[in-house]
């Protein structure tokens, strides 16, 4: 297994609390790794740390301890461009902001944003990536429609597409499919297990089955702390802690 993130002893504050405590993971490239607990267990906090989102808290005093270290370099240090870091680890959200724009304004953006003007490669940047979140069948007549008009799944895969468009190396995904109706949560899914042969994938999912699904590595966090980590196929069927059964077959959360 080769580490795409590595987080050594990662311990943060907000407001005099830990969120975290203490946490240590290999984040394997080119699987889908979940983070999955009840409320307030700092599984969201733990994803926004990957690509210093909580830097953007404000009013609150905030700590960090540890590493994160995306391919060996620490995130952290001094001098990280953390603009490149944000597109490198690309975030898609629970609920689907698309741009008052076309479906084609939205996917171009962001490379337009960083100074991408050549016709051709604006083309291929938007086809690539609407296959690649699975709405090029169902866009490619209407690129020039307003997203806004789009179904709650599509806007959200439509998201994953702008996401891509930046030519991430990872994608990080909070609760991407909490609003969405069974068959385009199911429609979501399929395209995340598309893409993980191309990209690492860390999502916080909507449900312990949706975790269940999706895992190639699970991590259950409990109040901050990393309780269990390990392959879904074994971590939802004989986990190792406790509280991690509990959790898993419904005994709390």
């Amino acid at each position: 297994m080769v580490a795409k993130l590595s987080i050594h002893h990662l311990t943060y504050r907000y407001d005099g609390q830990d969120a975290l405590r203490d946490v240590t993971l290999d984040i394997p490239e080119h699987q889908i790794t979940v983070f999955f607990g009840p409320s307030h267990s700092g599984k969201s906090t733990l994803l926004r740390c990957l690509n210093r989102l909580n830097d953007l808290i404000e009013n609150e005093k905030t700590e960090i301890r540890g590493q994160v270290l995306l391919d060996g370099a620490d995130i952290y240090a001094p001098g990280v461009d953390v603009t490149e870091l944000r597109r490198r680890l690309g975030m898609v959200f629970a609920l689907p902001i698309a741009l008052p724009l076309t479906v084609r304004q939205n996917v171009e953006y962001g490379p337009r944003m960083r100074g991408e003007r050549r016709p051709a490669r604006l083309a291929e940047l938007l086809e690539g990536s609407l296959r690649k979140a699975a709405l090029w069948d169902e866009m490619k007549d209407r690129l020039d429609e307003p997203a806004l008009r789009l179904s709650g799944g599509q806007q959200q895969r439509l998201c994953i597409a702008r996401t891509l468009a930046l030519e991430p190396e990872v994608i990080l995904l909070d609760n991407p499919t909490s609003g969405l109706d069974p068959l385009s949560t199911a429609k979501v899914e399929a395209s995340l297990r598309e893409l993980k042969a191309a990209y690492t994938i860390v999502m916080v999912p909507h449900s312990v089955q949706q975790a269940a699904r999706m895992a190639d590595l699970a991590v259950f966090l409990l109040g901050g702390e990393l309780v269990e980590a390990g392959p879904g196929s074994d971590l939802f069927t004989r986990p190792k802690d406790r509280r991690t059964e509990d959790y898993v077959t419904g005994r709390f959360g």
